[in-house]
């Protein structure tokens, strides 16, 4: 490790010196990008993370001076690589970078690619505000390139998210939205009735009876299909016992729902939280007789 920590100390400070010398028509970036290559992969080898983040974002400046922006967002990529394995946010920000000039250049698709890295970054770091944030970005870009498979993949982190963070209206509008735009797609159709059965579950945390049954009749509408299905057929049991206030009826509809489906944890999440509100109304009632 300290053998190549000091090889890439050497690159270093050659390139230091290349960029502090004379050169001709902008060949001195160019030679001293070169170098800081050779040091950042040094570096790394080192596992000197912070040291080739560094080292990077100076080759990145390297390029930018010789005007190699496709270079410079590249190197700004591989800066962020490094810092990932130390500091989130400082690996965000280079990617920020990469984003800004891949704009600049019209790659959008990259800058798509980028900005839903970003994203996982915030998500593997707990930063949800931050990870919708550059969800939402990346869906947008994606969506302009007609990317609609990555677009949808983006929106759906946001619903998910929006829904654990009691945004239930946004999470139901990009739920609909998605079952919607894929009813037309032979490759997504099968997908329609999950959609739904989420939107559905995010209507029921609202703990509006009239809301859950206008919603079953919409998606009955949008999708005819929907009416025979064990998700639909859940929701709507699910409503009746929301009426009717009974905890245990509640208990046992989402069991014999999940034994032939199996709930992952965020709807399992979300309908205990439906689940406490039952709970809570019932035990108002007790108080009142």
């Amino acid at each position: 490790m300290g053998d190549h920590l000091v090889r890439g100390e050497e690159f270093e400070k050659n390139a230091d010196k290349k960029l502090n010398g004379w050169g001709l028509f902008g060949s001195k970036y160019e030679d001293a990008a070169d170098l800081l290559e050779k040091a950042a992969n040094s570096y790394k080898l080192a596992k000197a993370w912070d040291k080739a983040g560094v080292t990077y974002v100076k080759m990145a400046n390297c390029h930018l001076k010789s005007d190699s922006k496709h270079d410079a967002a590249n190197a700004y990529a591989e800066a962020a690589k490094c810092y990932k394995k130390i500091n989130t946010n400082e690996a965000a920000s280079c990617l920020e970078q990469a984003v800004n000039i891949f704009c600049e250049i019209g790659r959008l698709g990259m800058a798509a690619r980028y900005y839903k890295e970003i994203a996982e970054y915030y998500e593997s770091d707990q930063n949800i505000d931050q990870a919708i944030a550059y969800f939402e970005k990346a869906a947008e870009f994606f969506q302009n390139e007609e990317v609609t498979t990555s677009a949808n993949q983006c929106n759906l982190k946001v619903a998910q998210y929006a829904a654990q963070m009691e945004q239930y209206d946004k999470a139901i509008q990009i739920y609909e939205e998605i079952a919607r735009q894929s009813l037309n797609n032979n490759l997504l159709k099968y997908g329609v009735k999950g959609h739904l059965l989420n939107a559905g579950i995010c209507h029921l945390c609202k703990s509006d009876v009239v809301s859950i049954s206008n919603a079953l009749e919409k998606y009955q509408d949008l999708d005819p299909t929907f009416s025979g299905t064990r998700e639909c057929k859940f929701l709507a049991d699910i409503a009746s016992v929301i009426d009717e206030e009974d905890v245990a009826k509640f208990t046992d509809v989402v069991k014999e729902f999940d034994s032939m489906t199996p709930l992952d944890s965020w709807k399992t999440t979300l309908l205990l939280r439906v689940k406490e509100k039952l709970k809570a109304k019932e035990l108002e009632e007790d108080d009142l007789t």
